[in-house]
């Protein structure tokens, strides 16, 4: 594991913001850090770069317990970006990758490769505060991959992208991981979760609600409803062999109690009648779906 979340509790005077949690992010995969605000994903994210401590439990990257040298082996970039506005974009680039341990040379090296990468070679002298909200991200998404992390923190990290931009990080995101480097995502679009996701943990309340496999979650909140798409017209009893949930834009959908068994049926019935399927496929919830589902089961 590059990560493992112990038990951790973090309180601020009387409010509990993490609440005895507990997760395990493998090593090389992306992993989507969920929750409404206010779930206390901030918190978490604060112990694990080491900008506050957890008040009881542990937390240890790639084995061993967060320490001095933690900060030099993540990278984060934050929801809210904390570029210095009057600097000029090169020379902040070269203090923040010397803060994370790189020699000058290195840092130099690396940066020139990521503004050649981002064909940005003009950049180098402009101010922060002269540049877009979108070419602001890029210099962040560069200063959190400078240094070579081992794990990644990344904070709704397409916030204020045009979808070109957007698309080319998405890109650099898939890269690093298939380059080996974990990923942290955090995110309020879980259409981006089912995208680029393997694993997740949804937290609400300060407590751990939903943890695994996305593919494992969605067929664990599936209903065992299918579509079927049919250019011919079902049998006037078809109602009464099976429980239709509705009929969408033509379509008819079929719950079915038994979904293994009784898909066969399903299958037999339509085919002993002739009926010419044009498109026939398992519905699986939504994220957003399961999402909301899991949170409104855990309010208090």
């Amino acid at each position: 594991m590059i990560l493992s979340i112990q038990n951790v509790v973090k309180q601020y005077g009387k409010h509990t913001a993490v609440n005895h949690v507990s997760f395990d992010v493998p090593k090389g995969c992306v992993f989507g850090l969920l929750g409404p605000n206010g779930a206390g994903k901030t918190s978490l994210i604060r112990m694990i770069t080491t900008i506050t401590g957890p008040d009881e439990g542990a937390i240890y990257l790639d084995g061993e317990l967060l320490n001095e040298r933690t900060p030099e082996q993540i990278g984060y970039m934050p929801e809210e970006r904390g570029l210095y506005k009057k600097m000029k974009v090169g020379e902040h680039l070269l203090y923040l990758a010397q803060l994370k341990g790189l020699s000058e040379k290195a840092a130099n090296e690396e940066i020139k490769h990521w503004f050649d990468k981002f064909e940005i070679n003009d950049w180098w002298n402009k101010k922060v505060e002269e540049l877009s909200k979108g070419m602001q991200q890029k210099i962040q998404f560069i200063t959190t991959v400078v240094h070579k992390p081992k794990l990644l923190i990344l904070d709704e990290p397409f916030s204020g992208l045009d979808p070109i931009n957007t698309t080319l990080i998405k890109d650099e995101i898939r890269q690093l991981n298939e380059a080996g480097t974990s990923i942290i995502f955090s995110t309020h679009r879980m259409e981006q979760v089912e995208e680029m996701c393997d694993h997740i943990v949804l937290i609400n309340q300060g407590k751990n609600v939903l943890y695994g496999e996305v593919k494992a979650i969605k067929n664990e909140f599936k209903e065992n409803l299918f579509r079927i798409e049919t250019s011919d017209t079902l049998p006037g009893d078809f109602d009464k062999h099976f429980q239709v949930a509705s009929r969408p834009d033509g379509a008819v959908v079929v719950k079915l109690d038994e979904a293994a068994s009784r898909n066969n049926e399903l299958l037999r019935y339509l085919i002993q009648h002739n009926i010419h399927i044009t498109r026939y496929e398992e519905i699986l919830p939504t994220f957003n779906e399961i999402f909301i589902r899991r949170v409104e089961e855990t309010q208090n």
